[in-house]
């Protein structure tokens, strides 16, 4: 094979691997999927392990804040320990580690270690996102 015909296979490869890199960032954009008719929300991410006590102590919290503002905040977990591909993906160094996303995924804080309940509130209202309870489910006897 001539240089001329090593040269197209090496262009070929590299555009391959640069359109495959590009089409991974954007399946692994940090915002969920939303379908049509549902509107995008603020998102809490909490990356931690079942097995971390300090992880342990928010998992109560962070379900609190997924009922209480359901419709207005998504809040997931991720066990980095089950799922390691995840913790890169993040950059996650210490656990647990909250981010904050505005609706369209765009990074607005990161914080390292435990949180409180009422700190990820706060932090919501400094970071000018208004998250308002969401409707419960009230039944009178």
């Amino acid at each position: 094979m001539n240089k001329a015909g090593k040269l197209v296979i090496v262009v070929v490869l590299v555009a391959a691997a640069i359109s495959v890199i590009v089409i991974k960032g954007k399946s692994t954009s940090a915002t969920s999927e939303v379908t049509e008719g549902q509107k995008a929300l603020p998102r809490l991410v909490d990356l931690g392990a079942k097995k971390c006590i300090p992880c342990k102590l928010m998992a109560p919290m962070l379900e609190e804040l997924k009922k209480e503002y359901a419709g207005t905040l998504q809040v997931d977990f991720i066990d980095v320990w089950k799922k390691p591909e995840e913790a890169k993906k993040y950059g996650i160094k210490i656990i647990p580690t909250q981010i904050f996303f505005d609706a369209s995924g765009k990074e607005l804080f990161r914080h390292e270690g435990f949180m409180s309940k009422e700190d990820i509130l706060a932090k919501w209202k400094e970071l000018g996102i208004d998250i308002k309870k969401g409707q419960k489910d009230e039944k009178t006897d």
